[in-house]
């Protein structure tokens, strides 16, 4: 009833949420994307987006069809490997950023092991910045990172989304003192991102807490220290968003490859892609 397919397209349009962007992924033709989402909504007899001119987003139902298009296709994709016979073997280094600490990254790695256990995956948590400076000295084979900003188009797109200030529950920012921030260390992508902006609104801003780790970040918020930038769809449990400061603007999380891929950097990049579901909301 459910083409594995359709259902691979319609998981690139539900982590992109641009049926160009899920055509330019999946190498084929914009038209071809339209006519695999509505085959599956004629399947289903349910619409699985909302779409205009200028915003795709997932309905009630294609919120819902997303755990069962996942288990159909690794099913389909673990029978492929058995009946082909194929053990990956080798090294492996991946990068993640310390923004898919708190989601179900550790899930899609868990099931690429459970594939693969011939392959010797190492695993490197860093600042997106950190993982972009060892991916480009060899350091690193694949590496899961933000973008570096718009006009960067490195890499396999697997999650667009926009950045927004949060904070502690009631958390108020006084306009008349300096912003105080949570922030990464350079050369954090997040903490340039609300760093500039800042300076664009001209808005006089502190350094209230600096930490390489994501928890200590986050600790430092949830004790009223300060706001901080962070992905939208990623708020840790106990902050909320907070108003009356700058747009912050959109956010691209992308793979990139060092390098020759290898066929087991090819497998855990597919197996990280049809997963992005996962990587785009909390664990």
């Amino acid at each position: 009833m459910y083409d594995p397919v359709q259902l691979r397209t319609f998981l690139t349009v539900a982590q992109t949420l641009s049926f160009t962007q899920a055509a330019g992924r999946l190498g084929v033709r914009q038209s071809t994307v339209s006519q695999h989402v509505r085959r599956l909504e004629e399947a289903t007899g349910r619409p699985l987006f909302f779409r205009d001119t200028h915003s795709v987003e997932l309905t009630e139902d294609g919120e819902a069809l997303l755990g069962f298009a996942r288990t159909i296709l690794e099913a389909h994709e673990r029978a492929a490997a058995f009946f082909t016979g194929t053990r990956l073997r080798g090294r492996l280094r991946f990068g993640a950023s310390e923004d898919f600490v708190l989601t179900r990254l550790p899930e899609v790695l868990e099931g690429f092991r459970h594939e693969h256990p011939e392959v010797d995956l190492e695993l490197s948590v860093e600042l997106s910045g950190v993982l972009h400076e060892r991916l480009d000295a060899g350091r690193l084979d694949l590496v899961l990172a933000k973008r570096r900003g718009p006009g960067d188009e490195r890499g396999r797109l697997v999650w667009r989304d926009r950045m927004v200030w949060i904070g502690a529950e009631g958390l108020r920012v006084d306009p008349e003192r300096p912003v105080p921030l949570i922030v990464f260390p350079p050369p954090g992508i997040t903490r340039a991102r609300a760093l500039e902006v800042l300076e664009r609104e001209g808005r006089a801003w502190r350094i209230a807490c600096t930490s390489s780790s994501l928890s200590g970040l986050i600790a430092a918020a949830r004790a009223g220290l300060g706001v901080m930038a962070h992905t939208r769809g990623l708020i840790p449990p106990g902050l909320v968003r907070v108003g009356g400061l700058p747009e912050l603007g959109p956010v691209e999380f992308a793979l990139l490859q060092g390098g020759r891929p290898t066929p087991a950097s090819e497998a855990l990049a597919a197996a990280v892609l049809s997963g992005g579901d996962r990587l785009s909301r909390p664990a």
